[in-house]
């Protein structure tokens, strides 16, 4: 099958996040096995969604980690010009739900494996398929904690993040958290006889404003834009009406970090002063949502140097957007971006792929096999 005609296929599964994936895993699974690859699925301990792991060429020798996502965000948009789930070709470009993020980078990884498969790889290309990458990376933890027992450990990791097929060494570290306040209701006449729940979160808000404010005075990186931390507010939510005491009031944290950070560090004042309302006698809940650490490659890295080659293209230093990387880099295994497609596609309506870009990655999978092969 050709890129373009697997992309059909893939687009067509509403693999959407936080769902279930089993339609689309396997999918893939039964396509990998015309190749006889020995394919392992991975389930993840929500119990409905898997990761999925192939191998092509011996597993006792160290190779590359093909690294995508199965997943894609939600396609409620009003404006999308024809079915998000259903691939459109206009011209060169080929619209749907995760053509660029990052269904096209799995359409041509697994486009490439009929030439993959008439080579003799004296070293091994790994398909490292996960689930819920857009939840902030909850799926491809449990697959590289599995690592050691379904291959040697990798020489590193390439992740299809769109990118225009240039290679990027670093990206920021992320954690976004929850807190819950609870008070008490009654009616806005007497609020000596409730515990207004937004009042009490103003006071976290106000911490996370001024967080974000001493974040933007540094540490700094040159890299990156916002060459420092940053910290927002993204949702609040609480009350019921005007005339009614809150008594619950619900705001979510993003936290993004410069290598070197914690990304969840950065959250620990807003925690803080979370748990303080409880001497006011709220009910506060903190969750942790997702975490995952910042990718920072060095550009004379042997990783950095064979995309260099493998694109013909120098590798950009930085992106403020994060991905899986991170957590390979975590891992011990080199890691770095490289697929097709534009981020600025992604996560909006008419989100599309142009067709030389599928054929620049396929090709560029198939360059790195035959190095594999020799």
């Amino acid at each position: 099958m050709q890129a373009v005609e697997i992309l059909e296929q893939l687009v067509a599964f509403p693999s959407v996040v936080g769902q279930a994936n089993g339609a689309i895993v396997e999918w893939i699974r039964a396509y990998l096995a015309r190749f006889n690859l020995d394919v392992i699925i991975l389930p993840g301990p929500e119990g409905d969604r898997s990761n999925l792991f192939a191998t092509i060429g011996p597993k006792n020798v160290p190779g590359y980690v093909l690294s995508g996502h199965m997943d894609v965000v939600p396609a409620n948009e009003p404006k999308w010009s024809s079915d998000p789930f259903e691939l459109r070709a206009q011209a060169d470009r080929l619209y749907g739900r995760g053509t660029s993020d990052m269904k096209g980078f799995l359409a041509a990884a697994l486009a490439a494996l009929p030439e993959l498969a008439s080579r003799q790889l004296s070293r091994p290309l790994h398909f490292a398929f996960s689930y819920d990458e857009e939840a902030g990376c909850r799926g491809v933890p449990h697959l590289i904690k599995r690592l050691p027992e379904l291959c040697v450990k990798p020489e590193g990791a390439i992740i299809g993040e769109p990118s225009n097929m240039r290679a990027i060494c670093a990206h920021k570290g992320k954690a976004a958290a929850r807190v819950e306040i609870r008070g008490h209701s009654g009616h806005s006449s007497r609020p000596d006889q409730g515990l207004n729940a937004i009042h009490a979160m103003t006071e976290v808000l106000a911490e996370a404003v001024a967080s974000a404010e001493r974040l933007a005075h540094g540490p700094f990186d040159p890299a990156f834009d916002p060459p420092y931390s940053s910290l927002q507010v993204g949702t609040v939510k609480g009350g019921q009406a005007v005339n009614i005491i809150p008594d619950l009031c619900v705001a979510e944290f993003e936290a993004r970090a410069v290598a070197g950070i914690t990304p969840a560090a950065l959250l620990a004042p807003i925690r803080e002063r979370a748990e303080s309302c409880r001497s006011q006698g709220l009910q506060v809940t903190w969750e942790l949502m997702s975490e995952y650490p910042a990718l920072s490659l060095a550009s004379d890295a042997p990783l950095a140097q064979l995309l260099r080659e493998l694109t013909r293209l120098e590798p950009l230093a930085a992106v403020s957007y994060g991905t899986e990387a991170g957590l390979y880099q975590e891992a011990g295994i080199d890691a770095i971006i490289c697929g097709p497609g534009d981020i600025s596609r992604a996560h909006r309506p008419d989100e599309f792929i142009r067709r030389d870009e599928l054929i620049a990655c396929q090709s560029m999978i198939e360059a790195l096999g035959a190095r594999l092969s020799t």
